[in-house]
């Protein structure tokens, strides 16, 4: 998420209340989690575990809770919680606001497009021309949708990441300030859920076709011309490279890259990347040919063990 305009990281410091390490007027452009960050932004880290990685990531402002050496070109905001003050900022620069109509004056609907009766579309929301909205299809502020998509009944476009940090008096969530981007030509069945970026995009590219009650996690992006089929889970940050096609109930774990035309058979438990260009099943899953030789090792097993016994009473 870009700010509305150019901040210095002290008066960031002032708004939620921390010290800072580095030159009062050294410029804060944004926030972004860690995989989208870029120079400007801030990203927060609050494990010794992950410091270096923030800290050599491409944010120039870190917010961290500890005072440690700070590198050449950056600065820090030095937080006894950045998660909690991430979410302050979340707060002030992208705070939630309540709806007073079923489409929000600050929509924008292009041309020839069609929403249904019952459907919401909230603030800020931009829709291209010659769209579909069908009924009871919610879509929360912010979202982007290209020309020529379709959007199914009871679909939901923008809901919370499912993002949480454990505290001994329960979860508190990470508060999310992205958006959901179609391009054109997408199509999504009935009762799908997408959710939004964290901060910045879920990004769903153009003539990618989705069944009926599919959810795509948080800063997913799926590629042009991808084929996903009923009742596929896919957790978020995940990158789906073009033309790829996932069949029914596959589940895809989070922070991982399909490659393109991969095809993924149904039911799949998808745990690691997987190459393009090749067809895949299985828990985990794995190309076709490796898993079939696991299969044929596998019906071996009995054979083996009667041989085993065999020789032992001998």
């Amino acid at each position: 998420m870009k700010f509305p305009k150019p901040y210095t990281i002290n008066e960031i410091a002032q708004l939620i209340t921390c010290n800072f390490v580095g030159d009062k007027d050294f410029p804060v452009l944004g926030m972004n989690e860690i995989h989208v960050v870029e120079p400007g932004d801030i990203v927060f880290v609050d494990h010794p575990k992950y410091y270096d990685k923030a800290l050599e990531s491409a944010a120039t402002i870190i917010l961290i809770n500890k005072e440690v050496e700070c590198p050449e070109g950056k600065a820090l905001l030095v937080s006894d919680d950045p998660f909690r003050d991430f979410n302050k900022l979340t707060n002030h620069f992208r705070p939630f606001i309540s709806a007073n109509s079923q489409i929000s004056d600050s929509a924008i609907i292009g041309t020839n497009t069609v929403i249904q009766p019952n459907s919401f579309i909230g603030h800020n929301v931009v829709i291209g021309d010659n769209c579909i909205i069908h009924s009871n299809v919610s879509i929360y502020d912010d979202a982007v949708i290209g020309d020529n998509v379709t959007i199914h009944s009871g679909s939901v476009l923008g809901a919370n990441a499912f993002y949480y940090k454990k505290r001994p008096s329960g979860f508190d969530r990470l508060k999310s300030s992205g958006r959901v981007v179609f391009e054109d030509n997408v199509d999504i069945g009935a009762s799908c859920t997408i959710d939004r970026g964290v901060t910045a995009d879920t990004l769903i590219k153009e003539g990618t076709k989705i069944d009926n009650q599919v959810q795509i996690g948080h800063d997913t992006v799926i590629g042009e011309k991808c084929l996903i089929a009923s009742q596929v889970g896919i957790a978020g940050c995940v990158v789906i490279e073009d033309e790829v096609t996932i069949w029914g109930q596959v589940g895809i774990t989070s922070g991982i890259t399909i490659g393109a035309k991969a095809v993924i058979s149904a039911k799949a438990g998808v745990s690691k990347s997987l190459e393009g260009g090749k067809s895949y099943f299985g828990i985990p899953a794995d190309d076709f040919r490796s898993k079939y030789k696991e299969i044929a090792a596998i019906r071996k097993i009995p054979e083996i063990l009667e041989t085993l016994k065999q020789i032992e009473n001998k």
